[in-house]
């Protein structure tokens, strides 16, 4: 079992989703997140007074994955945020160790 999070551009997100859902990956959870980059952040004026904007807004979503959808989840994730464009995101992979379901206590890829 594998635990992938994706951190990529917010108007990616419906790509992203659709090409889950292609891959037949339905069980994902999507939070709202700000973090920095490469690039620099920009500067907003609001009501007259300059802000520095450093810290940009992106998503992070995050799946539990059996061995078999490992792949397939990755690429779909490429697949659905890739503009070809500096800050495109990142995705990590990590062993899940374990996995419980709350409501039946079942464990492992049957918890998945």
């Amino acid at each position: 079992m594998k635990l992938i999070v994706a951190i990529f551009q917010p108007h990616q997100l419906p790509a992203v989703k659709q090409a889950l859902y292609d891959a037949q990956i339905y069980k994902f959870t999507v939070t709202n997140a700000l973090g920095t980059s490469l690039k620099p952040g920009y500067e907003e004026t609001f009501r007259g007074v300059k802000h520095e904007v450093s810290l940009l807004k992106r998503v992070r979503l995050e799946t539990a994955v059996s061995q078999p959808y490992v792949e397939p989840a990755i690429e779909a994730i490429i697949r659905g945020a890739r503009t070809n464009e500096q800050g495109d995101g990142k995705i990590f992979v990590m062993d899940l160790p374990e996995c419980i379901r709350i409501r039946t206590g079942e464990r492992g890829t049957r918890a998945i």
